[in-house]
């Protein structure tokens, strides 16, 4: 199993908060990848797949849902995965997270983790304290969950 965590930022957020689950998957060498040098011969069948988004105009990027669906058509069956986005803490605000993780789901790939938001203090950031911290210890959930997946259906 190999890990890859793909990510859009606009103002280097996402990136952070990427760069951080990926040292939560520190034992799969997990590589971060912005999303524009994704290509679907990137993930394998076993492979988990980490993707998140700023929320823009309530949902994920364009960059985002264009990249998912070039994965759509290439199929994620096999795959494990997971979403996540970048947001601020406002009573009414879009859900990237779970439009990715939906999207992944219906290219075929197996969900390990509910869709996870992470908060930045305004449009432009910066994130709010511990969210790294929370990231990294979502990249720990998400490799346990995803070994326990992947022992699950090889016994």
């Amino acid at each position: 199993m190999k890990a890859l965590v793909v990510y859009d930022s606009g103002f280097g957020n996402t990136k952070t908060i990427a760069e951080a689950i990926a040292a939560g998957l520190n034992s799969l060498n997990a590589k971060v990848l912005p999303v524009g040098q994704l290509r679907p011969e990137d993930i394998s069948s076993g492979d988990l797949l980490v993707v998140g988004s700023p929320i823009n105009g309530w949902r994920p990027t364009q960059k985002i849902m264009e990249a998912l669906a070039r994965l759509g058509s290439h199929g994620l069956s096999g795959v494990v995965a997971a979403g996540f986005d970048t947001r601020v803490k406002l009573f009414i605000h879009g859900d990237a997270a779970k439009k990715i993780t939906k999207t992944l789901k219906d290219a075929g790939a197996s969900i390990v983790g509910n869709p996870m938001a992470f908060y930045v203090k305004g449009t432009e950031g910066p994130l709010l304290d511990g969210e790294t911290s929370r990231a990294t210890a979502w990249g720990e959930e998400l490799l346990a969950t995803a070994r326990a997946y992947g022992t699950q259906r090889s016994a």
